[in-house]
């Protein structure tokens, strides 16, 4: 009897400790990106103080434990006041070639590697598109600009790798969720989408001009009516 009661009370014992465990795992806290009433501007989660040395972002934090010195260095980028103080200076439309940000030569593989990023990271808002009507922004989160204004072309790389580093009004820094070198792929499809409607014919050279010619012109072609 001895034996089977103090067998009992270990057992109640161990389920306190449980319980109490399990009030410590489990207590009140903030999901990621909620809103809170505690800091000015409305969101709960903080950037890093300074000095904060990460350990392993991306990728590599989501499939290892991490391990110190793992992340790729961080490009030097002026302050991201600098730079749009910088774009409104420029009026004759130049872009403005950044010195601290050296974009690769755009590759097929570049270019799918960025519209993949891209379009994970940047469309839900931006749209597919770039013209800034994206799924989100339809359901009343605040548009962002269109890619394809004569100010977003103007704009450096240096301009769109701050804004994706930093994050800028009601957009999140992105500095942990996309890596350094996935930024300048989205950078370059980004390019390419601003090209994309605004190339213009005489941008082509003499070859290229006649395979466009010889297309047929698919408006003055008759349709059969549907059925």
């Amino acid at each position: 009897m001895t034996r089977a009661a103090f067998l009992l009370l270990a057992l109640l014992a161990l389920g306190g400790c449980e319980r109490t465990f399990r009030d410590m795992y489990d207590q009140p806290r903030y999901k990621p990106l909620a809103t809170s009433s505690l800091w000015p501007d409305g969101r709960a989660s903080r950037d890093p103080v300074d000095g904060t040395v990460a350990r392993s972002g991306g990728t590599f934090a989501g499939t290892t434990s991490g391990r110190l010195g793992a992340l790729s260095p961080e490009p030097s980028i002026e302050p991201l006041d600098t730079v749009r103080d910088t774009l409104r200076t420029n009026a004759s439309g130049e872009r403005k070639a950044a010195a601290s940000i050296r974009m690769p030569t755009p590759t097929p593989a570049l270019l799918a590697r960025g519209r993949e990023r891209f379009d994970i990271f940047c469309s839900p808002c931006h749209s597919i598109a770039g013209d800034g009507d994206g799924m989100v922004a339809r359901r009343g989160f605040p548009h962002p600009p269109s890619f394809h204004t004569d100010e977003m072309r103007a704009a450096s790389d240096q301009h769109f790798y701050a804004v994706i580093t930093q994050g800028y009004g009601a957009m999140y820094s992105y500095a942990t969720r996309i890596e350094p070198e996935d930024r300048l792929a989205i950078i370059a499809y980004i390019r390419a989408l601003q090209l994309s409607q605004h190339a213009t014919v005489t941008a082509l050279d003499p070859a290229q001009q006649a395979r466009l010619g010889a297309l047929p012109d698919a408006a003055s072609q008759s349709q059969e009516p549907p059925r």
